[in-house]
């Protein structure tokens, strides 16, 4: 079962200081010399990977499929690699499992993870984060009141990637959305997503206003386009990680994308005030049930059956 994401897993990228980042980067140079890459070339970019070769460790032609499935998640989802060229340099520590995964947009873009020695093949092949942070890649950088945006995409897109790169399935991955979305409800005392940073409102309130913009963008171009055309669209038009932006420009273009007004009018409700939204009612509409042993049925009758088949479904776009 796909963990919940905690504090300690996932670095807020955008709070590093500069001279954090320069560390980082020296430390990458220095460990990296005199090892090679393996690159992986996805349509629109290449992936040049770093990673141990090491006896009784992760196998490396295990960590190389980690890479590609990950990849493979990206591209298929947004249609390209979300960047000409990444550096993905993996760290092997103690013990067992992904953990720590950090990307930056600047001085080059680079995605830095760590993985227990005793890591499994199986473990690999359920892991989550790496698709997280490739999905950083396909948004630009933002102001950082607007940290919520990049993190909510990424949590929200990086399932729906894995399931429609045929890695995922679709059963699990909205089990564990019904499971952990209500973590991204206001609290009593809250604000709008642009003003209270909590973690529980920076990640899954992010997830949140993109599912709901999923849908809505559904409702209204009678299922012709959904949230990743919009993300396709700001991609088309030069943002990814390498790129600052005003957080209005990527909505604006992403709503020029779908011809709505989803996200910015999404935005305007939920920037500074708490917005409650009936979940259990959504699960409804959307037609799916989760048991308390976390089993998921759905009901391909409801009213909005055809918006969550939709969510799911590859989009094969030029």
């Amino acid at each position: 079962m796909r963990k919940s994401i905690r504090p300690s897993v996932l670095l807020i990228i955008t709070s590093l200081s500069k001279l954090a980042l320069l560390t980082a980067m020296l430390a990458f140079a220095g460990d990296s010399e005199g090892s090679k890459a393996t690159t992986i070339g996805a349509p629109g970019g290449r992936i040049d990977v770093f990673a141990p070769r090491e006896e009784g460790g992760v196998a490396h032609e295990d960590l190389i499929g980690w890479v590609r499935d990950a990849s493979k998640s990206a591209t298929t989802y947004f249609g390209r690699y979300p960047v000409p060229q990444v550096t993905v340099r993996i760290i092997t520590i103690e013990g067992r499992g992904v953990h720590n995964g950090r990307t930056f947009g600047s001085p080059v873009a680079l995605i830095a993870i760590s993985v227990g020695r005793q890591t499994t093949e199986e473990d690999l092949k359920g892991d989550w984060t790496l698709t997280h942070e490739m999905v950083h890649l396909a948004f630009p950088s933002v102001a950082e009141r607007h940290h919520w945006i990049e993190e909510g995409i990424a949590t929200y897109v990086e399932p729906i990637a894995r399931v429609q790169a045929g890695i995922l399935d679709p059963f699990k991955m909205w089990s564990d959305l019904i499971r952990d979305l209500p973590q991204g409800l206001p609290k009593p005392g809250d604000q709008g997503l642009d003003v209270t940073h909590t973690w529980g409102r920076t990640y899954w309130g992010g997830a949140l206003f993109c599912l709901l913009a999923d849908v809505e963008i559904r409702q209204r171009t009678h299922n012709q386009k959904g949230l990743e055309h919009a993300l396709r669209g700001i991609l088309a038009a030069g943002g990814n990680i390498t790129e600052d932006w005003p957080l209005e420009r990527a909505l604006r273009v992403g709503d020029e994308a779908t011809g709505t007004r989803v996200l910015e009018d999404l935005y305007e409700g939920m920037k500074d005030k708490p917005v409650t939204v009936n979940l259990a009612s959504l699960w409804r509409k959307l037609g799916i049930q989760r048991f308390e042993n976390g089993d998921v049925s759905f009901t391909d009758d409801a009213p909005l059956a055809s918006v969550r088949k939709a969510i799911t479904a590859a989009v094969d776009l030029p």
